[in-house]
């Protein structure tokens, strides 16, 4: 695929290294696919991606996210993956056999995720939900507790979940476990990893040892 089919000419073409903070402006409003291979299990869902992955193409690739670093502890990868320039083909490969997907509610890149309006995340909703009966993985884990309210209107809490509004009832596993984002505080590294563990184990992930 080439960079044009990610972004629209008014953007600069992705970047094969760390971006440096004064170019991250320029990724505003720039686009992030999914990744997700055929025969995914697991399907985490982000919010949004950050200007950082825009500029990279690559999930959950700002430092200090704690994302990688938390599957690697749960045993949902061999080590901390580092995507800040990108993706390494190699990650990629252990995404695919472990059977572990990557979206989120909006592919728009934003400096922070609360620049997002309800309506965006509203109809974010709704496309998860036909994304996830395209791919049809066992269990959709959520990142972000708000994020899911705002996107169905429900009062949920962390954990497994009623499938959403228009979700299929007799269809994937819907979980919504904690982000990843540095700025949430409540969560630590070890409670991050022990809830995503929960949820790979129900879409019957293979899982290591969780690392130290």
């Amino acid at each position: 695929m080439t960079p044009s089919d990610h972004f629209p000419y008014t953007f600069p073409p992705p970047l094969a290294r760390r971006p440096r903070r004064e170019e991250l402006a320029a990724y505003a409003g720039a686009t992030l696919e999914s990744l997700v291979f055929p025969g995914v299990r697991l399907l985490f869902a982000g919010i949004n991606p950050s200007l950082w992955s825009a500029a990279v193409q690559a999930h959950f690739a700002t430092p200090g996210n704690r994302f990688w670093p938390a599957l690697a502890k749960a045993g949902i990868t061999s080590r901390v993956f580092d995507w800040s320039a990108g993706i390494p083909a190699e990650d990629a490969e252990e995404l695919r056999d472990q059977g572990v997907g990557i979206s989120g509610f909006v592919d728009r890149a934003t400096a922070r995720a609360d620049e997002l309006s309800a309506e965006e995340l509203r109809a974010g909703g709704v496309r998860l939900v036909e994304r996830v009966a395209e791919w049809q993985p066992r269990v959709v884990a959520v990142l972000g507790l708000t994020a899911y309210r705002s996107a169905y209107g429900v009062k949920a809490k962390a954990g497994p979940q009623e499938p959403p509004p228009g979700a299929e009832p007799d269809g994937a596993e819907w979980w919504v476990l904690p982000n990843p984002s540095g700025l949430n505080a409540h969560e630590t590294l070890d409670s991050l990893a022990a809830a995503y563990r929960r949820a790979a184990e129900d879409a019957g992930v293979t899982l290591r040892d969780p690392t130290n």
